[in-house]
């Protein structure tokens, strides 16, 4: 489905930026210019990038998994 229909981009291209890295709807605007002519993407964007978001414990999982191998590589 298009979310935003000023630039033709779709939530399978949002679904995509988020797997990039994209946490935020700057993010998205940086991405792939989303929210920068009339706005009206901005509803569907955010619920687009909460739905593929990983939940908050996963990313604090990853982070503590890396800071772990990172301590552990340095001992």
């Amino acid at each position: 489905m298009y979310v935003c229909v000023c630039r033709a981009v779709t939530d399978r291209q949002v679904r995509q930026a988020v797997a990039q890295g994209a946490r935020s709807l700057r993010d998205l605007r940086r991405q792939l210019g989303i929210i920068e002519e009339c706005g009206r993407c901005a509803g569907c964007a955010r619920q687009c990038l909460d739905s593929a978001a990983p939940p908050p414990t996963a990313a604090l999982d990853m982070a503590l998994q890396c800071r772990t191998a990172a301590i552990s590589e340095c001992a």
